[in-house]
This record gives C-alpha cells, structure tokens and sequence, in this order.
C-alpha cells in the first residue's frame, strides 16, 4: 500500500500556522499537527540524510560513528512523522535541541582556535550549561516520561520509545564529558580525539 502525496493528519490534532500558535503539540505529542511543524520536520529528516551521506562520502564514517548513530535514530523517529503524520508534536519538541547547539557551536570554534582562556569562552560554558540542560536533559527527560505509556504495546509509539533510550543513553555520556572537560580538565585523559568536539 503506497503514501499519498499529502499525509493524512490524526482526526484528533489540530491544524494551525505554527507551534507558537498550537502549543497543544507540546502536550499532544502523538495527535497535535500543525503545517509548519511537518515542514520542519521533513526540513530536520532532509538535514540528516544529507549529513549522513556526506559523512559516508568523505570517508569520515569511522571517526564519526556516533554522528552516524545519531542521524539514524533521528531519520527513524522523523519518518514516522512524515509518513504516517503521528508523533509531530515529539520531532518538533526534539528539535528544541538546536538552541543548545548554537552555544555548543561557540564552544567548538573557541576550542578550535585555543581560546579557552578567553573570557567569552568562560562565561559561554556556563551558559552552555543552563542550555544544555533547559533544551536537551529537560525536553528529553519529558519525551522519555511520555512515551513510557508504550512500553508494553507493540506500537509505533514503542519503536520511537526505543530510539529515545537510546538517545538518553548518548545524552547523558555527552553531558558527562562536557562537564570534565570544561570544569574538571585535569580528569581528561592526555590522548584525546583532538577532532572530534563530541569527546572533549
């Protein structure tokens, strides 16, 4: 049985321009849909596919394993929002992510061009901090309390439980070595993955 060229939203979600203006999609996680949050969810899925392929292409698949495993499970979790227009309220609220990213992205940049003893770079990682924690830790704590309703169906909500454990699990190991390697540098072993921001 084929999609059809326009997904077919939930009877019980409500339809509007925007997340600003339907914030029933941060409650109604599996029902809620609005045209925008599709879109940026289709936007999100297309993001991830090219970042993949271009990984695989540049011949960076080794080093980068955990990008790859990342962008896997969130192609997963996307699709079942574009195919079978469920669980658009939870790809939109993932994405709330990409707040934490831009202080990440500074962080990266300064670490790039040793600037660590700048002070930009000590009041960003305590901002990055709040936002890690406001926009990753707090939203994905959330999700997972959500969808732990599912986990004796065998549903699509069960499928997408599956993969956000597993990003609980990467989360967690990403914020632990945020933490030793901004505030407890002399734990950090000597013979580190210099081009690999995630390790550091």
């Amino acid at each position: 049985m084929g999609y059809s060229a326009v997904p077919k939203r939930p009877l019980r979600g409500r339809r509007r321009d925007g997340v600003w203006q339907t914030p029933d999609m941060l409650v109604e996680i599996e029902t809620a849909w609005s045209l925008s949050g599709y879109l940026l969810v289709c936007f999100s899925a297309g993001y991830f596919i090219h970042d993949t392929v271009d990984i695989v292409a540049s011949g960076q698949a080794r080093a980068s394993w955990e990008y790859l495993v990342h962008h896997i499970m969130a192609m997963g979790a996307f699709f079942s929002g574009i195919f079978w227009s469920s669980f658009v309220g939870g790809g939109v609220l993932t994405l709330l992510v990409e707040v934490s990213n831009i202080f990440l992205t500074i962080r990266m940049m300064m670490k790039i061009n040793n600037a660590q003893d700048h002070l930009l770079y000590r009041v960003n990682k305590y901002v990055n901090l709040v936002m890690y924690f406001l926009f990753r830790l707090a939203p994905q704590v959330y999700l997972t309390h959500f969808f732990l309703r599912y986990v004796r169906q065998r549903t699509l909500g069960t499928f997408l439980l599956g993969i956000l454990l597993m990003l609980d699990v990467m989360i967690i190991i990403y914020f632990s070595r945020l933490l030793r390697s901004d505030f407890c540098p002399e734990r950090v072993p000597r013979k580190q993955h210099k081009d690999k921001f995630l390790t550091e």
